[in-house]
């Protein structure tokens, strides 16, 4: 059974990067399900470095208003 599961590709660490900018909103939103949430470690393949990352930047960029809180 297990031939048949194939883990999810962590993109931050195929693209070798760093430091995920909090800037980059478009890269960002797409970590960010339907309705505002941040998408977990199992649906975004990411490892627990980067989702930290991840959770930083989103956080971030919604306090400076890059992005919603909550979407409608």
């Amino acid at each position: 059974m297990a031939e048949f599961y194939q883990a999810k590709q962590n993109k931050f660490y195929t693209e070798n990067v760093e430091y995920i900018d909090y800037k980059d909103y478009k890269t960002l939103q797409k970590y960010i399900n339907g309705v505002g949430k941040i998408e977990s470690r199992k649906r975004t393949g990411a490892s627990m470095k980067h989702q930290r990352m991840l959770a930083k930047a989103l956080k971030r960029a919604r306090h400076i208003g890059l992005l919603p809180f909550v979407v409608k």
